[in-house]
């Protein structure tokens, strides 16, 4: 018969723990592009923040803003978001609570959806501290105009960019039409001396930034008034394939 082996006394197996995510540099700069592409293709956005009426697990939360996504999926022609979390670092009732900032192509009736969030949250038991309460700031909409696109991806970016939170769920998420926005385009080498000649005269507005790579190099070129026609192409081709999903 083969000899047992036993596991020697006062030790226990210890539990693997589960790693959180956070958002690397790289995924900001990712998100701050399909923010721009976004932008381009929707001269009106709302900027949607989120906030949980009492403590929450992240995987909790997360669940509870997929169903609201969902509904407004069902009841909103060409809805298109794009969302972040974030920790309430400021909230001194409910430290570090998840909270979410969305994008969206959407015009929100705030008579409808400030219930209705609040609804959602009492489906998954997680209800005000104070019976029949409806704090308002649960629901935040704001209206921004992409008119000036600089100015829209810097105030929308900036709850990105700060995001030093590590979270049990996803980070970030965005629908369908989003992710296949392109954010990038291969060039020759004449747009790229063209470039080269505008930032020598200082007709740029900044400096052309290059990322060597294995295989190529990624130049990175200043958002401004001036360079902003330089981002056409892009944006010609995301009109094409947004039509295209439709």
């Amino acid at each position: 018969m083969a000899e047992l082996l036993k596991q020697p006394l006062g030790q226990t197996e210890k539990k693997k723990e589960k790693k959180l995510r956070s958002m690397s540099s790289r995924t900001k700069g990712k998100i701050r592009k399909k923010l721009i592409a976004f932008a381009r293709i929707h001269k009106n956005l709302s900027f949607l923040t989120l906030t949980f009426v009492n403590e929450v697990q992240d995987s909790t939360a997360v669940k509870v803003l997929r169903v609201f996504l969902d509904n407004a999926k069902k009841r909103s022609k060409d809805f298109q978001y794009l969302w972040v979390a974030e920790r309430q670092t400021k909230n001194t009732v409910f430290e570090n609570n998840i909270h979410f900032h969305l994008i969206t192509n959407k015009y929100w009736k705030l008579e409808k959806w400030w219930p209705y969030w609040l609804d959602v949250q009492a489906r998954f038991g997680i209800l005000p501290r104070e019976a029949g309460s409806k704090p308002s700031s649960a629901f935040d909409v704001r209206h921004v105009s992409s008119n000036n696109i600089k100015g829209i991806v810097n105030y929308l970016t900036k709850y990105v960019t700060k995001n030093q939170g590590q979270f049990d769920c996803q980070v970030w998420n965005c629908s369908k039409k989003i992710s296949r926005l392109y954010t990038e385009f291969y060039s020759g080498l004449s747009f790229l001396r063209h470039l080269e000649a505008l930032e020598k005269s200082g007709q740029l507005g900044g400096e052309l930034k290059i990322y060597p790579q294995e295989f190529c190099n990624i130049h990175i070129v200043p958002l401004n008034r001036r360079t902003m026609n330089l981002y056409n192409r892009i944006d010609e081709k995301n009109k094409a394939v947004w039509q295209e999903q439709d």
